[in-house]
């Protein structure tokens, strides 16, 4: 059983997030998970979480976190340096550029960015190369 059901995160936009995350979480090998057509949506890496991406239910704008970011895991420097630039080509922008982290580790390499909705995002490789 994994520790995490899923993780929701809000859009004011789905299709544009949808674009987004094809391909940012695609990079990292993430599929979207089939769904009928109108449903917010989702994506998988090997089973459970579930990311997935919704208009807020009370019909506010969708806001971000300040001090809350989501880490997906890469399995190289390259997977890391491929998220970061396909999220900036996609409409997110730099909130970390990809390289050395030595202060969480002597092997963490990260980049981290932001979604068109202000959402943070990380990929990172905890092995060398």
């Amino acid at each position: 059983m994994y520790p995490l059901s899923h993780i929701t995160l809000g859009t004011n936009d789905p299709a544009r997030s949808g674009r987004f995350y094809d391909e940012v979480l695609g990079v990292l090998g993430f599929e979207r998970l089939p769904k009928p057509p109108g449903k917010p949506p989702a994506y998988e890496k090997g089973g459970m979480p579930t990311i997935y991406l919704y208009a807020p239910e009370d019909g506010r704008p969708a806001t971000w976190g300040n001090g809350t970011h989501v880490a997906f895991t890469a399995a190289s420097h390259e997977e890391v340096r491929a998220f970061h630039a396909a999220a900036l080509r996609l409409g997110g922008s730099c909130a970390g550029a990809p390289g050395p982290r030595p202060h969480y580790g002597p092997a963490y390499y990260a980049a981290y960015v932001r979604d068109p909705d202000g959402n943070k995002l990380q990929a990172v490789c905890y092995g060398a190369g």
